[in-house]
């Protein structure tokens, strides 16, 4: 499937996610919001605290799989820049932790998406915010302007990974950080779960393997790359998701269990080399 199809089937997706949400549903990945057939990706990702402070709407339209805002040891006046940033939930958290002298962007091509995100950053009271309209594979800032990227669950959906890791690269400072949740496989998957549109605008289809992952940033640019298990999936718990896209628990299960993960993957940008005058510098 096309790059450009792939975008289209996660626009409609996602679009409809963001409407269960905004008529008082709950977003759930790739079960059209049947709260039975949830992915248990998404489950239970920020505690109570994080979760207190923000519009219930932002807590409902959240379909990632890891809480990156909680790993990425954000600093007081960093500039933050959320990939496929959804109903704003860690472009909220994010905002809260770099403070008033920080800002935080948040990405996403949805209409509806950044909408509702837009709607939740008025109800939250948050000004240090702001939501651009585009594709991960096209963000639209300047280069050497961002000092973290995070990312939730997003990455997998693109089908051109090594551009959205370019970008990424682009936009960093020298010295900035990639730190975002992702899920990636170990191992060989069945090829059914590849074919399958809903599980992979489900979060778990587009997933990269491990190695190819850390490859693709350093190819990228990247430095000090390090891919960090946060949760394994055992298949019990994806039954009723496995049966929802039209697959079978019993055979495709044993087939991935353990080997999707949600991981917290993290790099750097090289610092830029310091100005030096004299024969050392240039031999």
């Amino acid at each position: 499937m096309s790059e450009a199809n792939i975008q289209e089937v996660v626009k409609q997706k996602y679009g409809q996610a963001a409407r269960q949400v905004a008529e008082g549903g709950t977003a759930c990945c790739g079960d059209g919001g049947r709260l039975s057939g949830c992915d248990p990706i998404t489950k239970n990702l920020y505690d109570e605290a994080q979760k207190s402070g923000l519009p219930a709407e932002a807590v409902t339209a959240s379909l990632g799989c890891g809480n990156p805002t909680a790993l990425a040891k954000l600093q007081a006046g960093e500039v933050v820049l959320d990939l496929g940033s959804g109903g704003g939930i860690d472009v909220l958290l994010s905002a809260k932790r770099v403070g008033p002298t920080g800002k935080a962007y948040g990405l996403d091509m949805t209409d509806e998406m950044l909408a509702l995100a837009r709607e939740n950053q008025k109800k939250a009271g948050v000004e240090n915010v702001e939501f651009l309209k585009g594709a991960i594979e096209n963000i639209p800032l300047p280069e050497n302007t961002v000092d973290v990227i995070i990312s939730n669950c997003v990455i997998n959906l693109s089908g051109d990974k090594d551009r959205v890791l370019a970008e990424a690269f682009r936009v960093l400072k020298p010295g900035g950080r990639l730190a975002v949740s992702d899920v990636v496989v170990r191992g060989e998957v069945p090829a059914e779960i590849r074919k399958s549109m809903e599980l992979w605008v489900g979060c778990i289809a587009g997933a990269l393997e491990e190695k190819e992952y850390q490859a693709k940033l350093a190819r990228a640019g990247f430095e000090s790359i390090d891919v960090e298990a946060t949760r394994v999936y055992k298949a019990e718990e994806a039954r009723d998701f496995l049966a929802a896209a039209g697959l079978d628990p019993d055979t495709v299960g044993p087939q991935i269990d353990g080997k999707f993960i949600s991981a917290f993957v993290r790099a750097v940008k090289p610092a830029s080399k310091a100005a030096c005058c004299g024969p050392s510098c240039c031999s």
